[in-house]
């Protein structure tokens, strides 16, 4: 099987959807301009290419233009693919997403759908506060929007290609360390999150989680760059006799619960690591779900691993501080022994 990036396995399932379906088409800032990058990532790099720029549209810098287009035409019966150039401009829709995109299949009785995929790069990456957010569970606590975060490019590309065919509005959250990208739009500190990935057709099921890491000591959920820092822990723990069994959700609503419950019924410790900032974060929704579900599987408290309540900084150093770090898992799994 070829062996891509994510920011290539995206882009291989967006190709393979627009020839598949006339009415996929994408739209954002800057994806198709001659001599570009391809969108911020390159994620739609040459597509204009192939499609023409009636169906990879470059709009002007309006992300409540973007929003508003393409809920209008996924009602209508097409399937956008909206890219925003920073998940932090997401608050621009905050309207459009929250009340319009989210509520209208419930308000009409199931007789208005809105497919539209949103596509919005997280993380922090040295660019400051207004460009390094990670604002997953600001979405997963509205009804009717579906939540992803692939972690790999095989995830990527399947589960694009169920976003693009579910009939509901999705979010698909992908972090800037993890797009693999190239030439001019290299990250500093990038991982290179290659995998394999097959040539034609194939999904990933919305609302599955992986184990990619098997353990019977402690369970340690992470999600996007902090799947990695956890196996990275993983790694550490195992030379100390501690064996992790790290849990990648894949999709944040609808959560895989059940994946989570057993990992954690077995090894009766939990560890919940994440980027975004801890008070009233994803992480604290995880971990009430266990103390509801599993208490009494548990032999130790649960541990947050996040960053602090403040913007995310610039500075190289604090930005170091800030992002959750193999040594700060590390040293959260020990303390429960």
């Amino acid at each position: 099987m070829p062996v891509m990036t994510i920011a290539e396995a995206l882009r291989e399932g967006i190709r393979e959807e627009m020839r598949r379906d006339p009415t996929v088409f994408c739209l954002g800032e800057d994806i198709g301009i001659p001599g570009g990058f391809g969108g911020a990532f390159t994620v739609t790099l040459g597509l204009s290419d192939e499609f023409g720029h009636d169906r990879i549209l470059d709009t002007p810098i309006s992300e409540i233009g973007i929003a508003g287009v393409a809920i209008g035409a996924a009602m209508t019966g097409m399937r956008p693919i909206a890219d925003v150039q920073y998940g932090d401009f997401l608050f621009c829709m905050m309207d459009q997403l929250a009340n319009q995109a989210a509520k209208m299949t419930y308000m009409s009785g199931g007789t208005v759908k809105v497919p539209l995929v949103m596509r919005a790069p997280v993380g922090s990456t040295r660019r400051g506060s207004q460009h390094a957010q990670s604002l997953e569970a600001f979405f997963t606590h509205i009804p009717g929007l579906k939540v992803l975060a692939p972690s790999t490019a095989y995830d990527a590309k399947g589960l694009l290609k169920s976003a693009i065919r579910d009939e509901n509005p999705v979010l698909i959250f992908e972090h800037k360390l993890l797009y693999g990208s190239k030439g001019g739009r290299s990250e500093k500190g990038a991982l290179t999150a290659v995998g394999e990935v097959p040539d034609g057709d194939y999904v990933v099921p919305i609302g599955k989680g992986i184990v990619r890491r098997a353990g019977k000591d402690v369970t340690i959920v992470g999600k996007l760059l902090t799947v990695y820092r956890a196996l990275g822990a993983a790694d550490e723990l195992a030379q100390e006799g501690i064996e992790a069994e790290v849990i990648d959700p894949r999709t944040l609503i609808p959560l895989d619960k059940e994946i989570i419950l057993e990992s954690v019924r077995k090894t009766g410790r939990l560890v919940v690591v994440e980027e975004d900032n801890i008070t009233h974060g994803w992480g604290a929704e995880i971990a009430a779900m266990v103390a509801e579900e599993a208490f009494f599987y548990l032999d130790a408290p649960i541990k947050r691993v996040a960053a602090p309540d403040t913007p995310p900084p610039f500075a190289p150093p604090m930005e170091e501080f800030y992002v959750p770090s193999v040594a700060r898992v590390v040293a959260a799994v020990k303390s429960l022994f």
